[in-house]
């Protein structure tokens, strides 16, 4: 993993803003991003790393990428979500390295004139996000050493960091996420 840097990596452009950054997320400061007078609707989505994954003890998450990758597929995925839905503005802010149980890994904002063209711009903006953007997590678990690395998207765990093999029906999860 690449060192920790205090700068947020960041694209923008207007109506847009995408970035990487290993600091914690900013509620507030997401939002102001995308507030205008034109809008009169803002959504926030705000992922937060929960305490269990499929009945397991979650320890913690820690999040790579490959950053300039990443910045390129998020602006491409803001840009697009934005003209789909009419959107005023879109900004997605992706934390990487550890981020502990209760912390933000994901914050989205978007607004539009009409509270309809937001919820569904919202929406769309952290599906694609988790869909397509080149960001990897290993989660690490309460109740065993090491973790697993997934790509960043809902469904199946990932496979062990060691290579160990875990035997079919244990519940403990095999294969990669896809």
């Amino acid at each position: 993993m690449p060192e920790p840097t205090a700068e947020p990596m960041l694209r923008e452009e207007e109506g847009v803003h995408v970035e990487l950054t290993y600091d914690h997320l900013d509620v507030v400061s997401i939002m102001q991003r995308v507030k205008s007078p034109k809008a009169g609707a803002v959504v926030l989505f705000a992922g937060t790393t929960r305490d269990t994954f499929a009945s397991r003890p979650v320890k913690q998450l820690t999040y790579t990428s490959y950053a300039p990758l990443a910045l390129t597929t998020l602006l491409g995925l803001a840009r697009a979500v934005r003209a789909a839905h009419a959107l005023t503005a879109v900004a997605v802010a992706h934390r990487l390295g550890t981020v502990p149980i209760g912390e933000e890994s994901i914050l989205i904002a978007v607004s539009a004139p009409h509270r309809q063209a937001a919820w569904r711009g919202g929406e769309e903006a952290l599906e694609v996000c988790k869909e397509k953007v080149e960001i990897w997590k290993l989660e690490e678990f309460a109740d065993e050493e090491g973790g697993v690395w997934r790509a960043n998207r809902d469904g199946a765990m990932g496979v062990r960091m060691d290579g160990e093999e875990e035997e079919e029906g244990e519940g403990k999860g095999k294969g990669n996420a896809g």
